[in-house]
């Protein structure tokens, strides 16, 4: 698999300052409404965030001027982070690499939930974030399946579907969640 631009990698690149100040302001914030969303959802507190990047409000609304832009950076900066992911993975064993791939993307889905109730389904960031993972995880499937690890009696986005809707669920913690992934990315394995 060779790197390759996803439409999300020029979304980031685009909105993402070029001084390094800004740039350094930026990512702080985007690393603290993460944090921030996978606490306390969509409802966040915009100044928790700025707090928790040590920034003024007013940085923060110079980068996001409104939460939706805010939002919408978080979420094409974790697909970007989750392509990014499958292109380090790709040189694995291909089962490895699907399953590995697969754990990144449940980890993602917890921030994407509390993003995804303040984005609508058919933005263009929605959009071009959904086709880059796709492009991105889907080849490290077709690579587990052509190889006999993985079913060949499933597509893509049936493995995504049943993974997102295990991460919908509410979990005692992270063991008993990452178990049930376990369980289910059984099913998906081939047998040999």
């Amino acid at each position: 698999m060779t790197a390759q631009p996803f439409p999300v990698s020029e979304i980031v690149a685009s909105r993402r300052p070029h001084r390094k100040d800004a740039a350094r302001n930026y990512d702080a914030l985007l690393a603290a409404a993460r944090e921030a969303f996978a606490e306390h959802g969509s409802e966040a507190s915009l100044e928790d965030v700025a707090r928790r990047a040590g920034v003024g409000i007013g940085t923060l609304y110079r980068n996001f001027p409104t939460r939706r832009h805010l939002f919408e950076s978080v979420y094409a900066g974790e697909v970007n982070d989750l392509c990014r992911f499958a292109e380090e993975v790709a040189d694995q064993e291909p089962w490895e690499a699907l399953a590995s791939w697969l754990r990144r993307f449940v980890d993602y889905t917890v921030t994407k939930r509390a993003i995804r109730e303040a984005l609508d389904g058919e933005s263009e960031i929605f959009l071009a974030c959904r086709e880059s993972m796709y492009a991105a995880g889907g080849p490290l499937f077709e690579r587990a399946q052509e190889a006999g690890q993985a079913r060949r009696d499933i597509a893509f986005d049936d493995l995504l579907r049943m993974v997102a809707g295990i991460t919908a669920t509410n979990f005692l913690d992270d063991a008993q969640r990452d178990r049930v992934l376990s369980v289910a990315l059984d099913g998906v394995r081939a047998r040999r």
